[in-house]
């Protein structure tokens, strides 16, 4: 579902579908590293200013995950 939601957010804004995939796939890896037994549920923040996309994930007894993109 968050693969689904950062790749219709992504391609709103107007990335281009390569930079969707990579995306994508570095947010499915940053969950599958280090998620706690148990711990489904995350948050999940787009915040545009500047220029730039931030997105940040963060699961209750993991590492905060962000990442930030220059806007197409």
């Amino acid at each position: 579902m968050i693969g689904q939601l950062v790749a219709t957010v992504l391609g709103h804004v107007g990335f281009a579908p390569p930079a969707i995939a990579e995306l994508t796939d570095a947010l499915r890896g940053a969950l599958a590293n280090g998620a706690p037994p148990g711990q489904r549920r995350c948050d999940v923040r787009f915040v545009a200013h500047a220029g730039e996309l931030q997105i940040v994930v963060a699961r209750a007894g993991a590492t905060e995950w962000r990442t930030t993109r220059l806007l197409p």
